[in-house]
This record gives structure tokens, sequence and C-alpha cells, in this order.
């Protein structure tokens, strides 16, 4: 197999050579290429589209939420597509400020359900605080919600 640097090196001297052959078989192959690009770019765009139109909803609630899981998350869904799954990762920062003051960057959360969440409806979760660096107490700090990924039945 060549590597990848070598392929369109090896393309140009098969043009040169043969270039009714290359192209007989280059065109339609860079065709189909460029279209799978153009759908993916389209349905990704799409699936963005549908994702900033949801509303999300994080505080530190912990008279609403147990103690173990202080921060309450509420999801409508405000699109006209059935969400079949979702993940985000939760940040805190000091208000008026751009640090991110939570510890584990890699911690994510997730709408998980048994049914996908129709259009209007809206999912109400507790979650545990993540790890907050030292010296900050959650009660002075503002959650949101970062990197949003999800999935909609199409």
């Amino acid at each position: 197999m060549l590597p990848p640097a070598l392929i369109p090196l090896t393309w140009i001297a098969l043009l040169l050579r043969y270039p009714k052959r290359t192209l007989a078989i280059g065109v339609p192959v860079i065709a189909v290429l460029a279209s799978i690009a153009g759908w993916l770019i389209f349905d990704e765009r799409n699936n963005q589209h549908l994702l900033d139109r949801l509303d999300m909803q994080i505080s530190y609630a912990p008279s609403q939420c147990s103690t173990d899981a202080p921060l309450r998350v509420q999801l409508r869904n405000n699109t006209d597509k059935s969400l079949k799954g979702l993940q985000w990762r939760i940040a805190a920062y000091r208000p008026g400020e751009n640090i991110n003051l939570v510890e584990t960057l890699f911690t994510e959360a997730r709408y998980s359900s048994s049914s996908p969440l129709v259009p209007a409806a809206e999912w109400l979760t507790c979650l545990p605080l993540p790890s907050l660096r030292a010296g900050y107490r959650a009660s002075t700090l503002e959650f949101r919600i970062e990197r949003r990924q999800g999935h909609f039945v199409r």
C-alpha cells in the first residue's frame, strides 16, 4: 500500500502517462468522494443546527436536588425531531471570568432514556458536582453546559 503522501504524486504521474484512462477512472471516483464529503458536511451542519435549538439549563440547586447530586439540569427539545442521545461537558466559572474551574475536563454527562425525547418535551435530572479546583465553593460559581454532541431520530 502506498503511503498517503504518495497517492497524489502517483495519480499525477498516471495522468501524465495515461490521461484518458486516468480521467475515466479518476473523475467518477473524485465525484463520488466529493458527494460523500458534501453529504457528511450537510448532515453535520443540520445536526449542529438542531443541537443549537435545544434549550439546556444547568444550575446549582441543592434545595431541589439531593445533596450528593446538587446540579439541576433541564433539557427542552425545541426541535421538530426526537432526540435520541446527548452528551455534554459541565464547566464551572466564577461570575464574569472565563477560566474553567472543573479539575477533570474529561468528565461528561449525558441524556439517557429508554425512549427518545420527542419535540416540545422536557427532561429534568440532578447530577453530582464535578471535582472543582481547591478553594472554590459550588454555591459561588456559574455552571455551564459546553461541547454538546447528540443524535436525532431521522
